[in-house]
């Protein structure tokens, strides 16, 4: 609901040089006590259209920064992060579905991020061109760089509203490009603060803008103008579907949903395996995109596999993210727990069973394991955006395999074995964008190239790999 409120001080929104307050505003609800914790001003087409003014003075400030400038910008706001990481916890606290424990770790995320953007700001080097190796060049020498995109819509999820704002300001920035983020409305205050890190650590104005509030308001400009030279969004694939047919003709990052799967096969420590599962099926209450949705795990310690993860399922303690000793927070909204509820039903009368969990408490729900065949027609076909998954029998690796494969997704997989041989079969078949080995899901870091494949997403994250996305290719060619 949108409301006009006075009782709370409102985030404004960053338009060019500006803190922007509009007449309407968004509450911002706390998910695990429903109470409101916030209110931001919601964007009206006005804003846009100003925002987008802004940019394109921004793209042509950010461009002419300094590699070295902006690397020394980027880690300023590092250190300003580190000095208030307890205030950036507390605000992932009270906006998301992460416990303090996850929040904390959220922001060292951040921070890492951030490093890794100071660094590879000084780093994107292009390379010689050997136009002399061919006939009738003799005369010729060249080379490419990589150019700023321009304008970059930065549009970021609620799971982790922090640290994936990071990975889009932080590679924008250090390419030197202009952009403009929306922040999802449940979880907007992490990146307002973290684009006052930005401009408290000296970055132009115009080089960044964020816009707050309801789409409705404002309607799709952010994608459809031709003004903007690119899209990065994290979120759900029917939404990212929406966006790359509005888009148009520009150059779009989507990172989208998931129903990971995990293979274990039986020749591994069964509580190390399990406890590793569970973990990776109940992180931000399993409202993570790797996180553990499916095990396929061998019939020869099937059964005491499946003992010892719904012992764990049990013990998971459910509760206010603030009290250290709770291990899982609440789910983002109530009709986000009607969305789990309803894809539980739909396995139950298709023929899984509910081994543990299945029940909403207050605003959170229990971590909830469900039985079936690899084969099952549903197996793989819905991301279940909460603290569920589901188990079952494999006779082989090669059962798993195909069960694993046999989905619309491809973001990550796992796979368990003290067999060399099964881990790199399992890597070279397996249909995805990242395997991890003797890891569940969920295992990622910030470096790395992360992404998917199918209805999992277009192109990759991972700092560099961002920087790469957000860049053009130029040649220079000298005819000397």
């Amino acid at each position: 609901m949108i409301s006009t409120l006075d009782k709370i001080d409102t985030m404004k929104m960053l338009i060019g040089e500006n803190w922007v307050e509009s007449p309407t505003k968004l509450p911002v609800l706390n998910p695990y006590s429903g109470k409101e914790v916030y209110a931001v001003s919601c964007a009206d087409t006005d804003h846009v259209q100003k925002a987008l003014q802004s940019a394109e003075l921004g793209k042509e400030i950010s461009r002419n920064i300094s590699p070295y400038d902006r690397s020394e910008i980027i880690a300023k706001v590092v250190v300003f992060l580190k000095e208030r990481k307890e205030e950036f916890t507390q605000i992932i606290v009270n906006e998301g579905v992460k416990t303090k424990i996850e929040a904390a770790k959220e922001v060292d995320r951040c921070i890492n991020t951030l490093t890794l953007c100071s660094e590879e700001a000084k780093r994107l080097t292009g390379e010689t061109v050997p136009f002399n190796a061919f006939a009738g060049a003799a005369s010729r020498t060249g080379y490419y760089v990589h150019d700023p995109i321009g304008i970059i819509t930065a549009i970021t999820p609620f799971n982790d509203p922090l640290n994936l704002v990071a990975h889009k300001l932080g590679p924008a920035i250090a390419s030197g490009n202009a952009v403009i983020l929306k922040p999802s409305d449940f979880t907007p205050i992490s990146a307002i603060k973290l684009g006052e890190l930005f401009l408290e650590a000296g970055l132009p104005h115009h080089i960044l803008n964020i816009i707050t509030g309801p789409v409705s308001n404002f309607g799709n400009t952010l994608i459809t103008d031709p003004r903007v030279n690119m899209v990065s969004f994290t979120g759900g694939t029917k939404s990212g579907e929406a966006i790359i047919k509005a888009a148009g003709i520009k150059k779009v990052a989507m990172e989208l949903g998931s129903s990971s799967p995990v293979i274990v096969m039986d020749d591994v420590d069964i509580d190390t395996v399990a406890e590793n599962c569970i973990g990776g099926m109940i992180w931000a209450a399993g409202q993570n995109c790797v996180g553990v949705k499916r095990m396929y795990v061998h019939d020869a310690i099937y059964d005491t596999f499946k003992e010892k993860v719904v012992a764990l399922a049990k013990s998971v303690k459910l509760g206010d993210p603030d009290d250290a000793n709770t291990d899982m927070g609440p789910i983002i909204t109530s009709e986000a727990i009607d969305v789990i509820e309803n894809s539980i039903s739909d396995l139950k009368n298709s023929g899984y069973q509910v081994l543990c969990g299945g029940n909403r408490v207050g605003n959170a729900f229990e971590a909830t394991l469900i039985e079936g065949n690899h084969d099952h027609p549903l197996n793989g076909k819905q991301e279940i955006f909460g603290p569920v998954a589901t188990i079952s029998r494999i006779n082989s690796l090669e059962e798993g395999i195909k069960a694993s494969n046999d989905s619309p997704y491809g973001l990550h997989a796992g796979i368990f074995t003290n067999s060399i041989e099964a881990a790199f079969k399992a890597v070279n078949q397996l249909q995805c964008g990242g395997v991890m080995v003797n890891d569940s899901s969920d295992y990622r870091i910030d470096m790395m190239p992360f992404g998917g494949i199918k209805q999992s997403g277009i192109g990759r994250e991972g700092v560099k790999s961002a920087i790469r996305e957000m860049t053009t290719t130029k040649i220079a060619c000298f005819n000397l």
